[in-house]
């Protein structure tokens, strides 16, 4: 099964980015009939890190894992890498960006607020996952949430404009109160499953 670990905003903050997003070329294209590949609402998450395939008989000790991730995140006061927070992280969507070259471009909106902690979160989990064997993506975390994947079906100027646009956007502040595990389920229309969840 195809697995990854994530983080979903609240609905006050998924009504604020959709209605954000009905602001965007890509939601224009997308209400006028063009398939931009939007992320439907209940799909937009923030992945902490994404793990691949994973055979089901894993799944305890990647359960067990992510349980120590969840509860140990906090390095202690005053060592390398502390996470100055007491209580729950609280982020906020803001920023745009852009992964990839047309017409492979991915649309996403980034994160503010306490980024530091959702770093200190991807680290533990990478490190929990690869104490019981299993592998992460080993590339650079990004904190982001992927709203649009217009291919060319949209011109490089617009999904550009898309972007700019949403580097003036600031939803508003919310906990982040757990960490889930989903499985995916690839296709022209993905879908994701939640299989477990462990409070932050």
């Amino acid at each position: 099964m195809r697995l990854f670990v994530a983080i979903y905003p609240d609905p006050a903050a998924l009504a604020d980015l959709t209605g954000q997003l009905t602001r965007l070329r890509v939601g224009a294209a997308s209400a006028s009939g063009v398939d931009v590949r939007l992320t439907p609402p209940d799909h937009l998450h923030l992945t902490v890190v994404f793990v691949g395939e994973v055979a089901e008989s894993r799944l305890p000790g990647l359960h067990s894992a992510l349980d120590r991730a969840a509860r140990t995140w906090r390095p202690s006061p005053g060592t390398d890498g502390s996470v100055e927070l007491v209580g729950t992280p609280r982020l906020r969507l803001g920023g745009g960006g852009l992964f990839g070259v047309p017409p492979e471009t991915v649309l996403w909106v980034g994160l503010r607020g306490d980024v530091d902690a959702l770093h200190a979160v991807s680290v533990a989990s990478r490190r929990e996952l690869a104490a019981v064997g299993l592998p992460a993506d080993p590339r650079p975390y990004v904190p982001h949430v992927t709203l649009a994947r217009p291919g060319n079906r949209l011109s490089p100027e617009a999904v550009e404009a898309d972007r700019a646009a949403l580097d003036g956007y600031l939803g508003p502040e919310w906990p982040a109160t757990e960490l889930v595990l989903v499985r995916s389920r690839p296709g022209p229309r993905p879908t994701y499953d939640r299989l477990a969840a462990w409070p932050l």
